[in-house]
């Protein structure tokens, strides 16, 4: 398994203990089942142990953020079900992936304890904890290959789920039944959806000319709160079921809209009333980024900006579940309306270049000269600031002399 420079350089920690290039990593270690719920808790060199069947590229992506020195995965991290993108990308980043690691480690470490991974085996000083089957390029190579040949079984299973979905929220998706009124004004602006997925980072720093021209609404979905304040905005409303979400988001001054179940119950909901928020309750079965993008079509957005956001085939099927056929269809209900952030980076450019506003200094400086000369008040400032120019030269010449 190979070590990428820059990371190895990053945390000394991680080395190469062999001739045949093994690594050997010693760490603390920190354990959850929910990858999500892990990340929050991460600090750069540890050794991250999870439970997490097709690690998707966003769940793999915030491991590399929080500067892991390896991954331990009692799940496969690809089943072969589809070629999801995650483990290629923390292979790719010569973080050790390590998988089908015994499910008993959870109950063996404790978290925060330092252990060392060599070869695929867990140790404890020196007795062994728990064993798996590390993965490199060509293991990963091979298991995407695999999962590549059965993808015709993925797409007819999100066929049918997006019939399903449509079947269920016909109404809402075409009528707009449902969609409850928010007090954030959007009527006629841009707005701006934010969700901690693809790229966030990337796109919003993409946008910052875009944001400072137009003003738009910004819309949170979940973490995607915490995205826009780490990036200097302040969230105008922020949408989801608030199980990824600071207390801080919470408490900036954002309307919120809480994504419920069909049924009405709203898990999120409890968490908003012990901390005393109030908030808007919006049922439905697709994803929370979906009910963001419906909330601001039908509150009269002129355009939508998404950042972050599934938007290719590969991307819903790498979110691995059957509600992102409910993304497939509010897209195609909101149309025109929505671009994405890549797109709006390659197609938008400010009204007023830097090269114009150059070009415009430069002409008032002409004119200034050109006056200056032509008339006997002009030529009158110019001797002037001639003769003061001289004094201050002499001043200075006799600083030094």
């Amino acid at each position: 398994m190979k070590v990428s420079t820059a990371l190895a350089a990053k945390f000394p920690i991680l080395r190469r203990t062999k001739d045949d290039g093994a690594i050997d990593v010693t760490a603390p270690a920190r354990l959850d089942r929910r990858t999500k719920d892990l990340t929050k808790r991460l600090n750069p060199g540890d050794i991250a142990i999870i439970d997490h069947t097709d690690l998707d590229r966003v769940s793999a992506d915030a491991l590399l953020s929080s500067g892991v020195h390896a991954v331990l995965n009692v799940a496969h991290s690809i089943s072969g079900r589809y070629p999801n993108l995650g483990p290629q990308l923390l292979v790719d980043a010569g973080v050790p992936l390590v998988d089908a690691v015994d499910p008993e480690v959870f109950d063996r470490v404790q978290e925060g304890e330092e252990v060392r991974l060599a070869q695929g085996v867990l140790y404890r000083g020196e007795d062994i904890v728990a064993k798996g089957r590390p993965q490199d390029s060509e293991s990963m190579a091979a298991a995407m290959a695999e999962a590549r040949a059965g993808l015709s079984v993925q797409l007819e299973a999100f066929a049918t789920n997006t019939m399903e979905y449509l079947k269920r929220e016909r109404e809402l998706l075409i009528d707009g039944v449902g969609v409850p009124e928010v007090t954030t004004s959007i009527d006629g602006r841009h707005v701006l959806i934010v969700v901690r997925g693809y790229h966030y980072r990337e796109d919003l720093a993409t946008l910052r000319s875009y944001i400072r021209e137009y003003h738009p609404v910004m819309i949170g979905v979940d973490g995607g709160a915490d995205a826009l304040l780490e990036a200097g905005y302040r969230p105008d409303m922020i949408v989801g079921d608030f199980d990824s979400v600071s207390d801080r988001s919470l408490t900036c001054g954002a309307e919120l809209v809480v994504h419920a179940y069909r049924d009405g119950s709203a898990p999120g909901l409890r968490r908003l009333n012990e901390l005393g928020h109030t908030a808007i309750v919006f049922p439905a079965t697709g994803t929370s980024e979906d009910v963001a993008m419906m909330l601001a079509d039908d509150a009269g957005a002129e355009l939508i900006v998404a950042v972050g956001t599934h938007a290719t085939l590969e991307e819903f099927l790498d979110k691995g579940r059957a509600g992102m056929a409910s993304t497939f269809l509010t897209r195609l209900r909101v149309g025109g309306k929505l671009v994405d952030a890549k797109g709006v980076s390659h197609l938008y450019r400010s009204r007023i270049s830097p090269l114009t506003v150059l070009a415009l200094v430069a002409a008032c400086l002409l004119t200034i000269v050109v006056a200056a000369y032509s008339s006997p008040a002009g030529q009158l400032y110019v001797d002037f600031i001639a003769a003061r120019w001289d004094t201050f030269l002499y001043w200075l010449t006799g600083l030094f002399s």
